[in-house]
């Protein structure tokens, strides 16, 4: 989405400091959203990028729709006996 809309919610998106796990819902060319979770590598005025489960992405500023810093993954359940 680079149209005068994605441009402007982009402006109000505080994206978090690299380094940090993160949650970013985006906009895809359908328009449907979807969520990246994981480390945020990096992110500058144009593009934010994520490495998660389904590897790295890389999100436009101006597609992203929310994004905050969310906590660890819970620690794995020891299997039942």
């Amino acid at each position: 989405m680079t149209d005068a809309a994605g441009a402007g919610r982009a402006a109000r998106i505080r994206i978090p400091e690299p380094g940090r796990r993160v949650v970013v819902r985006y906009l895809l060319p359908s328009g449907q959203a979807t969520d990246a979770l994981g480390e945020l590598l990096s992110a500058d005025a144009e593009m934010v990028v994520v490495d998660g489960k389904r590897g790295i992405e890389r999100i436009s500023v101006a597609d992203i729709v929310a994004a905050k810093p969310v906590p660890p993954p819970p620690a794995p359940r020891n299997p039942r006996s």
